[in-house]
């Protein structure tokens, strides 16, 4: 039991095999080593073994939050899902933002940890802290919308009020390995297939129904010095000050152009570095400023929703008309996102702004990872042209109409292409010897972010714990904002060291749980204070920091026992020394990830020995999983595949 501030000491323990619902306290201990929600989840996650089977029984599915989830913190509206991944194999957690984590720590949970498999579809049913599990036949095979609007009818209250909702769409249903978990604003935990774990289990939706009852800081003063602290970072900065910073008036496309003139945005399958540089290549029409933030405000803007205890706004609600197979299609969407953007833009071979819009909203709704459905159609646009898809048909270059519609045929795991395309890349790249067309990272594909641009993507994407990933390190804050210091995106040295320093910062914010747009304004000593004056804790900037470097481990550990090592730390080909190089006259013409360079520097740093945690690190962090895991630290020191 934990006495610590910011914590409702409160976790649910549900067998969807045999719809028992148990309760359990928080542990004082794993509350201080591992802070909570994605720390305190993946903790849970390697308790039930790390060769567990993704989609069986066992895999534990773990919805949680921190201990400044729905306080007076800025942007602390976000909950994590952790759970070994059905796409990579990995320890994965995905996160959203929108009202569903404050709601579940206002309804009195901590946490929510899901095992067994429902023999009938279910839905999870949360108030004044108790769960009840209900049947959810109705529901399956609904999109994500219309289960959100059943279930407001059926349960009585209103989203924004006092209700919120998370739910997987025909995606999940039908084990679609990148399918998501939608909540009602349409924020999504996208990456990892956390939404077909939830399927496999037979769980449809999760409802919270709640007062507001914001939790108390234990340390009153300390929590004003740091939050008045807080708010003034945000506020003066040029990334976040409210109505005035870029992700304010732009929302995160406000990427697209900056990206677009460092020549460090993948296009056409990261053939190219930008739309420019495949213009100057092949004299196509593609212009990345159509689909920019600036051309999203400008004409297609509706509303800036915020999520909770949010000053910067960055969502940009928008409303389309655009014809698809001759039928006027009107659309309004919760957020156009930049990754989202670039993925089933870009990447796939055009800037049909509409078009993505309501792309983007047909993911939503059935409940499907946006980067990873962009770049399995790029993916099968490059196969197509070489003619590696004859057998199951082929997608065009460009080819948005058809795009449209192949996003409800992947959900819906149609024969043929699309159910080619729902297994994800490596999959496809096995059945199609096709690894020269993937974009993939231990299973999962590249964002938005060229790493012969910008060097430490390169590491970070190789060196992340779930599959290729901007947020586990997301170096471009000093490659392109120059925050905490600029450094050249070209440049490769100090990279490793850079990128570690940026995970174990964001295992913290994951952990606590709030937005990692905090870190564009906020440093180690709001994070300190905020923390301290919550939970009555007296933690120092270094304890701190090592709490972060204990969770990165914990869920290297996790992979090493999987089955994972430094050879798994890899990158696409494309963008290493040795390939044709990079067509087009952008700054990035010629250039390659010095990967290997980067490796051992990062290693070095880590104090990992190829890409394995050695004993003596899981023994200076203190990380001992105890009793009843079947784990202990002797076994680290050889992956769980010898």
């Amino acid at each position: 039991m934990t006495e610590l501030g910011g914590f409702q000491d409160r976790v649910a323990r549900v067998d969807l095999s045999d719809g028992s619902v148990g309760y359990e306290s928080i542990d004082d201990e794993d509350a201080k080593k591992y802070i909570g929600a994605r720390g305190l989840g993946v903790k849970y996650v390697f308790e039930q073994g790390p060769e567990v089977d993704p989609l069986g029984p066992d895999n534990l599915l773990a919805f949680m939050n921190g201990p400044l989830s729905g306080t007076q913190v800025t942007m602390s509206g976000r909950i994590a899902v952790c759970t070994k991944s059905p796409l990579t194999g990995t320890v994965t957690d995905s996160h959203h933002g929108g009202w569903s984590g404050a709601r579940l720590k206002w309804a009195g949970f901590d946490g929510l940890l899901f095992e067994g498999q429902a023999d009938e579809p279910v839905y999870a049913y949360i108030e004044d802290g108790e769960l009840e599990l209900r049947d959810a036949s109705h529901l399956w095979g609904k999109g994500v919308h219309e289960t959100r609007d059943t279930l407001e009818d059926e349960v009585g209250g209103a989203y924004g009020k006092n209700l919120s909702m998370m739910a997987i769409g025909p995606g999940g249903e039908n084990e679609v390995k990148y399918a998501c978990i939608v909540n009602e604003d349409d924020r999504a935990s996208g990456r990892g297939g956390t939404g077909c774990v939830m399927g496999n289990k037979g769980l449809k939706a999760i409802v919270v129904k709640s007062t507001t009852k914001m939790p108390q800081p234990a340390d009153p003063e300390t929590f004003k010095e740091g939050h008045q602290q807080a708010m003034k970072a945000i506020t003066e900065s040029d990334v976040t000050a409210p109505n005035e910073g870029g992700l304010s008036l732009f929302g995160t496309n406000v990427l697209m152009n900056i990206t677009e003139e460092m020549d460090g945005l993948p296009t056409r399958n990261a053939r190219y570095t930008s739309t420019e540089s495949m213009r100057d290549d092949l004299g196509a029409t593609l212009d990345a400023e159509e689909v920019s933030g600036e051309n999203v405000r400008e004409n297609i803007l509706v509303d800036e929703p915020t999520c909770h205890s949010c000053p910067v706004a960055c969502k940009k609600e928008v409303e389309v008309q655009t014809m698809h197979k001759g039928e006027e299609m009107n659309v309004r969407m919760e957020s156009y996102e930049y990754e989202s953007a670039f993925a089933l833009g870009p990447n796939s071979g055009h800037t049909q702004r509409d078009d993505i819009a309501l792309m983007i909203d047909r993911c939503n709704d059935m409940g499907v990872d946006t980067i990873e459905v962009g770049n399995m159609m790029a993916m099968a646009m490059e196969m197509t042209e070489e003619g590696r898809l004859d057998d199951v048909g082929g997608l065009d270059w460009g080819d948005s109409e058809t795009m449209i519609d192949m996003i409800e045929r992947v959900a819906h795991r149609e024969d043929g292409l699309p159910d080619l395309l729902a297994e994800g890349a490596d999959r496809i790249a096995d059945r199609k010897d096709a690894t020269g067309n993937s974009l993939a990272v231990k299973g999962q594909t590249i964002p938005a972010y060229d790493p012969r641009c910008m060097k430490g993507m390169g590491i970070a994407y190789a060196t992340s714990n779930r599959g290729a990933c901007h947020l586990r390190g997301y170096t471009p804050a000093a490659e392109i904002l120059g925050i905490p210091e600029p450094v050249d995106p070209y440049e490769w040295e100090g990279k490793g060291e850079l990128t570690a320093a940026f995970q174990d910062l964001h295992a913290i914010s994951d952990s606590f749980d709030i937005c990692k747009f905090n870190a564009f304004a906020e440093g180690i000593e709001e994070y300190v204070l905020q923390y301290n004056g919550m939970t009555g804790l007296d933690v120092t900037e270094d304890e701190l920091l090592e709490t972060g470097e204990r969770i990165y481990n914990l869920e290297r550990y996790y992979n090493n026992l999987a089955g994972f090592d430094g050879v798994d730390d890899s990158l696409p080909a494309r963008f290493l020394e040795g390939e044709e190089g990079i067509p087009g006259q952008g700054a990035s013409e010629g250039e390659f990830c010095e990967l290997e360079e980067m490796k051992a520097e990062y290693y070095d740093h880590r104090g990992w020995v190829d890409g394995v945690v050695p004993d003596e690190k899981l023994e200076a962090l203190g990380i001992d999983l105890g009793p009843g895991t079947g784990v202990t630290v002797g076994d680290s020191a050889a992956p769980a595949d010898d």
